[in-house]
């Protein structure tokens, strides 16, 4: 099974200064809107619908993740606009809504999320190897690193959005 292998970083704000410095090169921005079908100890099931902002295109994906922490299980697919729709409304929960933006930076490719339900922006960085990601060392303006912190989590994130709503 593919590994996705990734570290997170909570940003204190977004960087707005280094995009307008050119620091940050956007590559695309996207909204995410993110369900949980399954929850299971390390496991999980999701669905996303998500929307290029640049060409307003609407792309759906259906997602199983195992693990915790840096390194995880991932095989995720292309599904259809009614899949998704089925899926969505027999789960009939509140998505995590997310603006993703792609960029590059010090020509190293990042993703930052400006959660919309919640006050967080979360940067991630996805690497070829364990190694690679033990290995790097992030500037202080990404903040402290959250890959391992389970409170901040997209999955405790969701459900804690559910049990408000």
């Amino acid at each position: 099974m593919p590994l996705e292998i990734e570290r997170k970083f909570l940003l204190p704000a977004f960087p707005k200064a280094q995009i307008e410095d050119g620091t940050i090169q956007v590559v695309k921005e996207q909204v995410i809107d993110q369900t949980y079908l399954a929850l299971d100890g390390d496991q999980e099931l999701r669905v996303r619908k998500i929307k290029d902002l640049s060409t307003g295109e609407i792309g759906y994906t259906h997602t199983f993740k195992r693990g915790f922490g840096v390194a995880r299980e991932e095989i995720e697919y292309p599904i259809s606009a009614g899949l998704y729709e089925q899926m969505i409304h027999i789960r009939r929960a509140i998505p995590l809504v997310k603006k993703r933006t792609t960029a590059r930076w010090n020509n190293i490719l990042i993703e930052i999320d400006d959660y919309r339900q919640i006050d967080m922006n979360v940067l991630e960085v996805e690497f070829d190897s364990e190694l690679e990601a033990a290995g790097f060392v992030p500037p202080d303006w990404f903040g402290p690193d959250i890959s391992t912190d389970k409170r901040y989590s997209n999955k405790k994130v969701w459900r804690d959005l559910q049990s408000h709503w």
